[in-house]
């Protein structure tokens, strides 16, 4: 068997070549995005996703141009929510053609190129225990095709929802020349709280990108007869802990059905039922996080000049 050190240069292969030509495509394309903002829990099972569908249907309902990544190869689930699911993706010279959700929002996932609901996405190492490892480099490999190679085009502001592990942050973000912001998402509950303040750690000293805040999810249940409100976690207060954190805090959602519903539905609730309490809060949080990247006077455009 030969080793790379018995093979003249690259064998013909152009590696580097093709790498460059790769990483000069994703700088070209990611320069046509004002801003570019990554939305991560740490933890898995606190409705990130649900979030990010909604916070980008908030700033294309305010006349913004919004591309959302589903960063998350192995859960895919942004084509659920936001209703592209079974859409055919078109391959053109210029790049993937995105799929299309609600209010022109861009979409790509790894669930549009699924064939059916039960195909898994399956890595395999080359050696017994290499699973792992190569399932991160391939994870990696993945995501830098769609960002160089998806005709994003020009967007006001592009959402990756990242998946869950904070040890996976900082290759994954390492693929963006520029990264706006991050912005963290967890629920009131000790162990979610946790894993939250490791991965604003990482986001401060390893990815350093400026943490545009926190969001409560789940942060409460919410009678539908007398309006009371009732804790479902018992942990920390999120503002406190986003004070002690030293980042800002965004706001809470309150635990509404209707939120999932509309997510099983493939349409955000904040189209759909734009007064229902969990839309209101979120529609403010998107505000606030428009505030802190400078989206705030265009949305504020859009909404003179219906």
């Amino acid at each position: 068997m030969k080793t790379y050190g018995d093979i003249p240069g690259d064998a013909g292969s152009d590696v580097l070549g093709q790498v460059n030509a790769q990483q000069e495509r994703l700088r070209a394309r990611m320069a046509k995005i004002h801003a570019k903002v990554a939305v991560l829990s740490g933890k898995g099972g606190v409705g990130k996703s649900v979030i990010v569908a909604n916070l980008a249907a908030a700033f294309a309902k305010g006349g913004l141009r919004v591309g959302v990544l589903d960063a998350d190869i192995n859960g895919p689930s942004l084509g659920k929510m936001l209703g592209v699911r079974g859409q055919r993706l078109a391959f053109e010279t210029a790049g993937v053609q995105p799929a299309l959700g609600p209010l022109g929002i861009r979409v790509l996932s790894m669930d549009l190129f699924l064939p059916s609901d039960e195909t898994p996405v399956l890595w395999t190492g080359p050696t017994e225990g290499g699973g792992y490892l190569w399932r991160g480099a391939m994870e990696t490999a993945t995501l830098r095709e769609f960002l160089a190679d998806t005709e994003w085009g020009e967007l006001d502001l592009l959402l990756l929802d990242l998946p869950p592990g904070t040890d996976r942050i900082p290759s994954l973000l390492s693929l963006l020349p520029e990264l706006h912001g991050i912005v963290i998402v967890t629920l009131p509950s000790q162990v979610s709280q946790l894993i939250v303040a490791k991965s604003v750690t990482v986001a401060k000293e390893i990815v350093k990108a400026p943490v545009l805040g926190l969001i409560e999810n789940m942060a409460a249940h919410r009678c539908a007869h007398c309006g009371a409100e009732e804790p479902l976690f018992a942990g920390e207060d999120s503002a406190r802990m986003a004070e002690r954190l030293a980042i800002p805090f965004l706001g809470r959602v309150p635990f509404d059905p209707v939120l999932t519903r509309c997510a099983d539905e493939g349409t955000p609730v904040l189209l759909s039922c734009p007064t229902a309490p969990a839309a209101e809060a979120l529609s403010r949080i998107a505000a606030r996080i428009g505030e802190a990247l400078r989206l705030a006077p265009a949305l504020a455009e859009a909404k003179e000049n219906p």
